[in-house]
């Protein structure tokens, strides 16, 4: 494990774990869907066009390609990945099902549809909000290339697209920016859980050798 940039990793995750705590605390001071109507703005057709696209990069299926590209090039690597997508999948799914159970999300929870924007042809999810299940697995990926790109310009280019991501559920009206917080946090603590699962596999291989 020591070959991995753990220096990016605990400058990405705490730059995460901020922008987290940060979008929590705005949410329950002023209240969540205040905080959502500010973010949720209609920016055009081309913002439409772009964030409805953008926000599959998040979605669960963008694990398959990298799971691909870690079985090609970072096979020694794979307890990590697998680790990630089962801890962040098991966390994030367990906090909507059994601790905020059927959280509302914004079209549901805000009576007044006028006020939201939305993107025609969008499909609307009506519960299960809180975490953004599509922040937390942008947050991983973000997090997992900061361990394996150890370049200076990962962070904040890997930031901007867990924050894309991020704000891309605000934008077609799919979760609160509460939700996205708690994304960014899981993500995190999914990815360090996992990394501590990389570091007893790799000890475990030393024993045998």
């Amino acid at each position: 494990m020591k070959h991995l940039a753990t220096k990016y990793l605990k400058t990405g995750s705490l730059i995460s774990i901020m922008a987290g705590i940060l979008l929590i605390t705005l949410s329950l001071v002023i209240g969540k869907v205040p905080v959502f109507l500010f973010f949720n703005l209609d920016l055009g057709g081309f913002a439409d066009v772009f964030f409805e696209y953008s926000t599959y990069l998040g979605d669960g299926l963008i694990w398959i390609p990298i799971t691909l590209f870690f079985i090609w090039k970072q096979r020694q690597y794979l307890v990590l990945l697998i680790s990630t997508i089962s801890t962040s999948t098991l966390l994030a799914q367990g906090i909507k099902n059994y601790v905020f159970t059927a959280e509302p999300r914004p079209t549901t929870l805000i009576a007044d549809r006028s006020l939201i924007h939305t993107v025609p042809g969008v499909e609307l999810h009506g519960f299960y909000s809180f975490p953004s299940g599509h922040t937390t697995t942008a947050t991983c990926i973000f997090l997992l290339a900061c361990l394996l790109v150890p370049k200076k310009w990962i962070t904040p280019i890997g930031f901007t697209y867990a924050l894309l991501v991020g704000y891309s559920r605000v934008y077609l009206a799919q979760h609160f920016p509460l939700d996205v917080g708690g994304g960014l946090l899981v993500g995190s603590i999914s990815v360090w859980l996992s990394v501590y699962l990389q570091r007893i596999y790799n000890q475990s291989l030393k024993q045998l050798d």
